[in-house]
This record gives structure tokens, sequence and C-alpha cells, in this order.
């Protein structure tokens, strides 16, 4: 599946690196120029006063070097030198070329050339030298060098400092990019946060909350949350009509087989066979019920309110069996659950309960750390066997028939609560001894107060 954040992030760094590759070489490049430019300024400078100071005393040599006296010709191995060369031969130099030479000019032309030589040390320099005439109509080559030497590592320095300010303007602008994708997407955070609890809560989304460029896929959810809860209620719907149709003809049959019992016909097998089409129908229209229901459609039911109902129905068929009920539940919880599918499953697995019991029924419900309603049933009955867990809620598997019944209670509470997206686990209670029903059941949240 495609992320946007991935999408803009991906962008964001490919965008970075094109910034810093393409920026770099840019600017870089601009900047050596200019700087190359200044450097050979400077130099040119330089060799303009050089001449000036020869052409000022060619008859008075020993004058040259306090003539030439910029400070860094002084200093030995400076990276800055002066060469006068006479045409016949004599060489005078900058105290800061010691015993070394520049190499010597190629014939006489007057134009000035620029070159790089090996300058003291095997050190590469830049000269700039011309042939000049001074006053005695001699010509003397005037030569001026500068060490490449601090000129590369000022262009290193300048490579590693734009580099630098490219990676934070980079980083910036990955941080930039996440920032509007946060801010871009918080509508549909806030629509996919918001059509769970509308949806649950049976409302519409409000259009007018959104921007405009959003407003028409939230109508398109309003419509086709609409037509999906008119789907499920017409399911519903038409579930309790064909239940309601059929029975009527189950009661004519029922009163049928009663009235020949009663005539002393033999006719209990009929009867048992009746009893076991009536609650395969009640379970295939709990089902139809339940697949006309989503998990999520708005729907609940409040717990303390539905088990208050029954246990107060319970407790009165409890003392009329010589036994107890007693339930213990949290006030103020929802249930994710139809009402009377809830009241459904309860009724199956309470009176299940209560038939097999010895003398004790309980019930336990409340909320569990992960958000979830947990509903406990256990009884002092017999249990069942473990090889025999997975049997009891298959259609129609009755473990035992010393007790009246089709075996179908755990088999619809089974299909209820997993239609609404719960589970139900049995196992052997180690208090009481007899069964233990565990239900998760999804939290329906509190009711919207607007």
């Amino acid at each position: 599946m495609t992320s946007l954040r991935a999408r803009a992030v991906t962008g964001g760094i490919l965008w970075a690196v094109a910034i810093i590759v393409l920026g770099l070489a840019g600017v870089s490049s601009y900047l050596t120029s200019q700087t190359q430019a200044r450097f050979i300024e400077v130099l040119e400078t330089r060799h303009a006063q050089a001449i000036v100071a020869v052409s000022n005393n060619s008859d008075s040599t020993s004058d040259l070097v306090r003539a030439i006296g910029d400070l860094v010709y002084q200093v030995p191995n400076s990276g800055q030198y002066w060469q006068v060369q006479t045409d016949v031969g004599a060489i005078y130099a900058s105290p800061s070329l010691g015993e070394e030479r520049l190499p010597s000019p190629f014939g006489r032309s007057g134009e000035r050339r620029m070159r790089e030589v090996a300058g003291p040390n095997d050190e590469t320099v830049f000269t700039i030298g011309q042939w000049v005439s001074v006053s005695d109509g001699s010509l003397w080559h005037v030569q001026v060098a500068s060490s490449l030497r601090s000129f590369e590592e000022d262009q290193v320095v300048l490579r590693n400092t734009l580099l630098t300010a490219f990676a934070f303007v980079s980083f910036v602008g990955v941080l930039g990019a996440l920032t509007q994708v946060a801010v871009v997407l918080q509508p549909l955070n806030k629509l996919r946060h918001e059509v769970s609890g509308r949806w649950e809560q049976d409302d519409k989304l409000e259009v007018e909350s959104y921007p405009i460029e959003v407003a028409p896929l939230v109508n398109d959810i309003n419509t086709l949350m609409e037509r999906n809860r008119d789907i499920m209620r017409r399911s519903r719907r038409q579930a309790a009509d064909l239940a309601h149709a059929i029975k009527t003809p189950s009661a004519i049959m029922r009163n049928e087989l009663d009235n020949l019992m009663m005539e002393g016909a033999e006719v209990q097998e009929a009867v048992d066979a009746l009893d076991r089409l009536d609650a395969q129908l009640k379970r295939s229209f709990a089902r139809m019920r339940a697949d006309g229901t989503d998990a999520t459609v708005g729907v609940a039911t409040e717990l303390d309110t539905a088990l208050g109902r029954m246990q107060r129905a319970f407790n009165a068929l409890a003392r009329n069996e010589g036994k107890t009920f007693t339930a213990d539940y949290d006030n103020g919880l929802r249930v994710r659950m139809d009402q009377s599918d809830f009241e459904e499953v309860m009724g199956n697995l309470l009176d299940n309960a209560l038939k097999w019991a010895a003398s004790e029924v309980q019930l336990k419900a409340g909320e569990s750390a992960d958000g979830q309603i947990m509903i406990t049933i256990t009884d002092d009955g017999p249990g069942i066997p473990k090889e025999e867990i997975a049997k009891a809620t298959q259609s129609g598997q009755r473990l035992d028939t010393s007790k009246p019944g089709t075996g179908l209670g755990l088999a619809i509470a089974h299909d209820l609560i997993h239609a609404y997206g719960g589970k139900i686990l049995l196992s052997q209670d180690e208090d009481l001894g007899g069964l233990a029903i565990h239900m998760r059941l999804p939290f329906a949240s509190a009711k919207r107060s607007d």
C-alpha cells in the first residue's frame, strides 16, 4: 500500500539531494571563479608594483629589495615571491625565495605571461612575468609568484562550508515537507476518526468542517454510509418478517401435534423434530440479523441496563429451582452490539448455565486493559470435557441428552458474537468447577453530546 507521507518524504529527500548536488556545483563553480579572479587580480597588482619599483631603481639594484617592500616578501617560504632577471642573466630575488629561484622566462616577448610552475620546495606557484625596458634601454624580466597552496586550502574550506550550508537548508526543506504533509493530511486523519465515530452514532459527517478539496469526498462517504445503513436495516427487517411469517405455520403444526398427543398418538419424534427445526430456524434468523449488521454500525447497548433486567429475571428463575445467581458488573459501559442480539446471547448462555448448574451461577462483566468488554459466566455444573469443547458451538451438537434442549444455545451465541467482531471461549472454571464462558465484545464509545 502506497503512503502519501512516504511519497512526500522520498520526494523531499530527492529534492534535498538535487539541491545539494546542483546548488553545490553551481555556487562552488561561481565562487571558485570569483576567488580565482580575485587571486589573479591581487597578483597583477603586485606585478605592476614590482615593475614600477624596477623602473625607478634599475640603476641601483641594491635598493630593489627595499623598493619592493611588501612584508610578505620578507618571510622565507611565505608563498609570495618576486624575481627580477636582467638580459645578461643577473638575477635579483625576494628574501622569501631564499636560495631558490623561479624558472627562467621563455623568449623575450614584451607580453605579460601567466603560468603555473614548480616553485620552492616543489610547491606549485602561479606566476606573472613580463619583459620591461628600463632607463638604460636594456630589458629586465619582472616576475611575481604566489603559491597555490593557500588558494587550494581556501577552496576546500569554501566547499565544506557550502556543503554544510546546503545540507542544513536541505534538512530544513525535508522538515518543511513533513510539516506540510502533516498539515495537508490532517483533514484526512480527522475524516478517518470521524467516520468510525459518526457511523457508530448513526450520524452524518459535517461537510462544512472540512476543506473544499475534501468536501466532495465527505459527501460521498455520507451517501455511502446512509446506503449501507439502509441495506442493513432492510436486511434485519426482512429477517424479522420472515421469522414472523414462519412462526404461524410452526405454531399450527405444534398445535396439531399437541392434539394428537392428547389423543394418545405416538408423535414424540415429530415433536422433537419440530423442536430441532424451530431451533435451526432461530439460529438461521439470528445469523441473518447478524449478517445484516456491521461491527461498526451505530448500534450500542447500555451494559448495566441490559444486565440489570436479565439479573432480575434470572434471580427469580434461580430461586424457583433452589439455586443462586449473582451478577457483578461495572456501570456506564456500552457494548457495540444490538440490544436484542445482546439479550438473546446472554439469555441463551444464562439459561444454559442455570440448567446445568448444581447450585450456583455467576456473571462478571467489566472493561479489559485493551478497551474491550469482558463478560464471564460460570457455573458449578459438570462442565464440558476439553475434547468436546470445540463441538459445543457447532450446529445442533448436543453433548448430553439428559437435559431438554436443542444444543443450539452456544452455537447461536457464537454466531452473534462473532458477527459483531467479538470472541467467545469455553473452559473449565477453577473455582466453581463447571463451565466458564468468556466473551470479549467490542466497546462502544459514549454518546455524542452535541
